[in-house]
């Protein structure tokens, strides 16, 4: 048997850890998570999202998406506005601050992952991202790696 600390379910949390953690020390003097940064990205991709379509493509549900964009609105990076074909939902929008973040957060996060890949190739890290895509779900699963 195994041992524990070889199971793919401890060293996948365990990566997460250290990828989180590294992500948040970069994101640090921004006063800013790495949840917080993922939603910044969806909307800097595409903005204006409704807090449904935000929460689809995140994959965030919406009560913990709802929690990250209060807190993006206290720090005056997100904007709720109504819906104009929907009084009950809502758009989010990047305001004048969240969009001039984007560059500087993007070179955080890159970083970060400079750091977490170090002890990578090039062509591992494209293994561990198509790997990781199998393991999500998602449907390339028969499309051949491509080096």
């Amino acid at each position: 048997m195994q041992a524990f600390e070889k199971s793919i379910g401890f060293l996948l949390a365990k990566a997460y850890q250290r990828a989180f953690a590294l992500a948040k020390e970069e994101m640090e003097s921004y006063d800013l998570t790495p949840p917080q940064f993922g939603i910044l990205s969806f909307l800097w991709q595409q903005d204006g999202l409704s807090q449904v379509e935000l929460s689809e493509i995140s994959q965030v549900d919406r009560t913990t998406l709802g929690g990250l964009i209060d807190r993006l609105e206290k720090c005056g990076l997100v904007e709720r506005h109504t819906h104009p074909n929907d009084r009950r939902a809502h758009l989010i929008l990047l305001t004048t601050k969240g969009k001039a973040l984007e560059a500087p957060l993007k070179e955080c996060s890159h970083k970060a992952l400079m750091k977490f890949t170090s002890g990578l190739t090039d062509r591992d890290i494209n293994d561990l991202v198509r790997i990781l895509e199998i393991l999500r779900g998602e449907k390339r699963i028969y499309e051949k790696p491509v080096y």
